[in-house]
Order: structure tokens, then C-alpha cells, then sequence
């Protein structure tokens, strides 16, 4: 075998084209992955039709492009300075690449590298198209090449299909370290049903939480994510009245110590607002969800609670396979998900029916 096939992009916001192309060698230091699974990103097909026009300082690769965020399967070839995998260990393939030489990699920092990109998606400084090049085959193809620095191990419990959804999971988890969420501590999670609200909640019940709250639109779903841990989450429906006033009820008036707001670019900036009223003396608010609004807060009322505002964005090869590890454990329970799999040929299909979702338990992926 020396060609596989890739779903291409030749056009921002045409269709992928199914293209035959040569199997990549590998480099020293990297593997060549068979992909059994890639997580599709919500709404891709509308996101990149408008990426320029709405994300103008993020750069996306030169086309023809294979994206593809979350890819998952077998090491089929190693790299002959590869140590610790080898052919035929299960992963899953963190996307984040970085210079390697800047100040912050030297500092061991490599996700505020000032040009980290996704391989597979896009990038967040002049110099991306450099990763790109290196980098060119995202999850929407046979093979994917990646260095061994990006490697998560996967343990036998974990499906190649929920470990596609590493990317939301990681990014919730991410945020909850920085919130400093864990046992004795009552978060508030905006947007619990959603795809990265409901990893979140997730995460939360592992890492200890002692009370979780959540809010959303939906009831059925919200009832749904509350029957996850009657004991330890309470749901909270937008649209009726304030959720800081109401947050504040279970704590006795105190606050919540933290909040996870992970409501999507098209939410109002009043109900951000509005969730982080919620937050106790010396609490924390750390967005994921990209609110896409200007969103105006009273600096005066921080600095006089230490209120922290945190933006979050990914989250490190270490912290997947601390993820992968709680999976291992029984910990983080990954059985909520319900799968929708779409073969490479229907890569187009999977895209246009990403809108028919469950909330958060829907899980898009495209197996190869």
C-alpha cells in the first residue's frame, strides 16, 4: 500500500473531495497513525465557509487541505528516534504544534507558543503555515502522521470513538484545573448540556466537585445531565430569573467557588454576566466558549473580591493522558456518548447533519 485516500478541501466552505494520495513517510521523531476515529467539530461546514470573515486572525492552511481536529487509532510505523509507543499501541492524537524554540516552548509553556496551531484545523500566529507544511494531514484521511510528543496513550476501556472527543473533554478539563475544581468545591458549569458543557460536567464529577450546577435551554437535556449524579448536580434553566441569584442559594449566600462558562459564541454577553455575579469571594471564571460579544465587567467589583477572569483555550498532551488515565481508573465515565459514525465517503453527509445533535451527548465521527 502506498496511497490512501484523504477528504480534501479545495475551496473554504466547499465540500471535501475524496482524493488518492501518497502515504507520508515518517520522520525521525514520528509516527504514522491509522485513524479509526475523528471527532468532527460542530457546524465545520458553515465555520469554514465564514472563517474569514469572522475569524480573520486565525490562520487556516493553504488549500487543498485535510482537516479533521480529533483523530484516534493504531501506530502503524514509528520513527526510528521514537521511543515509549511502538506499532500497534492504541492513541489519540493532540493536535496542538508548536515552534518548539520560542521563549515559552524553551519554557516548557508550549501552549502560549505565539504560533501554536491545530494540525487539522487552524492556527494562531503568522508563522502556522510553517506547522501546516510540517503537518498537512489532519483526522479526515487513512493516515495521519504526528511527532511523540503528542501522544496519548489510550487504555483498553477507552473507545476509539470517545477518545475522538479528547478535544472538547480536554478543553473542559483544562479550564477546571485553572478554576481549581475539586473536592469541597461547588461549580457552576454555563451551558452543562452543550458539547463542551456536558465534558465539563464529566470532568467535574471525577475531579471531586462537591456540587455541580449547570444551566441550559433545554429541559429534557438538562434532566438528563442531572440524572448523571442526582446527588451532586442541580440544573438551572435559563429564562428563569437571574442564575447568580439562584446559584447562590445552594451555597448559602456564599457563591459558587467557581464557573465554567462554556455557552457558544452566539450567547449574549449578559448571561456570562449574569453567571459570574454567581462567584464567591476570591472565585474564578474561566470561559471556553468564546462569547462572542464585548462583554463590559465592573473591574472595581473584582479587584475588591479577587475575582479572577480566565480565558482557556486546549489542553496539553500531559493532561489527555491524565484524562485517558481517570478513564482507565473508572473514574471519568465516557459511556454517555452516543455515537453517530460516518464512513470517510460520507465525510460531506456528517458535516451537513451535524445540526440533528442531543446536546452534548452526540458525538460526530468519522471513521475511516
Amino acid at each position: 500500500m502506498t496511497t490512501m485516500i484523504a477528504a480534501r478541501m479545495h475551496e473554504y466552505g466547499g465540500p471535501m473531495v475524496l482524493d488518492t494520495i501518497p502515504i507520508p513517510e515518517v520522520r525521525p521523531t514520528d509516527v504514522l497513525v491509522r485513524v479509526k476515529a475523528c471527532g468532527m467539530v460542530p457546524n465545520l461546514g458553515n465555520v469554514l465557509k465564514h472563517w474569514k470573515e469572522w475569524f480573520p486572525h486565525l490562520p487556516l492552511p493553504e488549500l487543498p487541505a485535510i482537516f479533521g481536529l480529533d483523530p484516534a487509532g493504531v501506530i502503524e510505523k514509528v520513527g526510528s528516534q521514537v521511543v515509549e509507543v511502538k506499532p500497534g499501541d492504541r492513541v489519540y492524537v493532540n493536535p496542538g504544534r508548536t515552534c518548539g524554540s520560542c521563549r515559552n516552548c524553551l519554557a516548557n509553556d508550549q501552549m502560549n507558543c505565539p504560533n501554536y496551531t491545530f494540525q487539522g484545523y487552524f492556527g494562531f500566529g503568522p508563522e502556522s503555515q510553517r506547522s501546516f507544511d510540517a503537518y498537512p494531514y489532519g483526522g479526515f484521511t487513512e493516515f495521519t502522521t504526528a511527532p511523540q510528543s503528542a501522544l496519548v496513550k489510550l487504555p483498553d476501556n477507552v473507545t476509539f470513538e470517545q477518545a475522538a472527543r479528547f478535544g472538547y473533554l480536554g478543553t473542559a478539563y483544562a479550564a477546571l484545573q485553572k478554576a481549581r475544581v475539586g473536592p469541597g468545591t461547588v461549580v457552576l458549569i454555563d451551558g452543562i448540556s452543550g458539547t463542551l458543557g456536558l465534558g465539563a460536567a464529566l470532568h467535574a464529577l471525577a475531579m471531586g466537585a462537591t456540587k455541580i450546577l449547570g444551566t441550559g435551554r433545554d429541559k429534557k437535556l438538562l434532566e438528563k445531565v442531572k440524572a448523571l449524579a442526582p446527588a451532586r448536580i442541580e440544573t438551572l434553566p435559563l429564562g428563569e430569573g437571574s442564575v447568580g441569584e439562584r446559584a447562590r442559594k445552594f451555597t448559602d449566600g456564599w457563591g459558587v467557588d467557581a464557573v465554567v462558562d462554556a455557552l457558544g459564541p452566539g450567547a449574549p454577553a449578559e448571561a456570562l454576566l449574569d453567571a459570574f455575579s454567581a462567584l464567591r469571594r476570591g472565585g474564578r471564571l474561566v470561559n471556553v466558549g468564546a462569547v462572542a460579544q464585548d462583554v463590559t465587567v465592573n473591574i472595581h467589583w473584582m479587584m475588591d473580591n479577587q475575582i479572577e477572569l480566565i480565558g482557556s483555550n486546549w489542553f496539553s498532551p500531559k493532561q489527555g493522558q491524565e484524562m485517558a488515565d481517570l478513564a482507565a481508573a473508572g473514574i471519568l465515565d465516557l459511556s454517555v456518548f452516543e455515537h453517530h459514525r460516518y464512513p470517510l465517503t460520507d465525510v460531506n453527509e456528517a458535516i451537513s447533519g451535524l445540526a440533528q445533535r442531543n446536546g452534548g451527548f452526540s458525538n460526530f465521527v468519522v471513521v475511516p
